[in-house]
């Protein structure tokens, strides 16, 4: 009985050295589990295009990537940049249909406040579902400054309704077909050849778009004042670089001053 008794006591404790170890080990692993994740802050959207830009270029052949730089050096050497709408200029007023066909004007929103345009050439375009997504991340920080923000494409709508239910947007994404507005603002161009059949043959682009023009918006942005002046402009020919959504509510908060 004495042994029972004694080999009966080594079994609990061990189990129970055994069950503090195992503890002490989970609380370990979950304290060094949060540590890791106070240590790694958010990617800016800046970051995570940049992130994507350098995978690009991992995968991409040579002869891909020549096409693409020979199509940024089209766009910037076509004076685009110049002769878009720029600050201190008046926005040109539109109206547009969003995803499910009502017509969306802007000047009934400049009526409540600032807004925000932003282009983006279509969904298939893996920069600007990262741009909208950010945009999305943002848009309580816009509207707490009294702004609202209008999203444009030359998308089809039935294109764009697929986009925005992806990216769960919140604002309206409205469909410039033809690129009537965006010609307006300044902002379109048309691709090099090469590029267009590179877009048309892995993103099928003019279905997309619903015409054969090969036509693009730049990824601009504008902040419009009440009065329909425009007060600040992002304008880049490389529509790998998009304005950082956070600076958007920052000026937005300097107009109110």
């Amino acid at each position: 009985m004495n042994i029972l008794k004694t080999l009966s006591l080594c079994l609990v404790m061990s189990l129970t050295f055994s069950c503090k170890t195992e503890q002490k080990k989970d609380e370990k692993s979950t304290t060094e589990t949060s540590q890791a994740t106070m240590e790694e802050p958010t990617p800016t959207q800046t970051e995570a295009l940049e992130a994507r830009k350098s995978n690009f270029s991992k995968q991409a052949d040579d002869k891909t990537k020549a096409i693409y730089k020979d199509g940024l050096d089209a766009v910037l050497e076509s004076g685009i940049l110049d002769n878009a709408k720029q600050v201190g200029d008046a926005a040109p007023t539109f109206t547009l249909k969003n995803a499910v066909g009502t017509e969306v004007a802007l000047q009934d929103y400049l009526a409540k406040g600032p807004v925000v345009l932003v282009w983006y050439r279509g969904g298939w375009c893996p920069y600007c579902n990262i741009n909208l997504r950010y945009l999305q991340e943002e848009l309580p920080n816009i509207k707490a400054q009294g702004a609202n923000l209008l999203a444009i494409t030359p998308e089809l709508p039935d294109q764009s309704i697929s986009t925005s239910e992806k990216n769960h947007l919140e604002f309206e994404v409205l469909s410039d077909i033809g690129n009537g507005v965006a010609k307006a603002y300044g902002v379109v161009f048309k691709l090099t050849d090469e590029v267009a059949k590179i877009y048309n043959q892995k993103f099928d682009l003019n279905k997309h778009n619903g015409d054969d023009s090969n036509e693009l918006p730049l990824a601009a942005t504008y902040i419009i004042d009440t009065d329909g002046t425009i007060r600040y402009a992002f304008l880049d020919s490389d529509y790998r670089k998009r304005a950082e959504p956070s600076d958007l509510t920052a000026f937005l908060k300097q107009m109110k001053q």
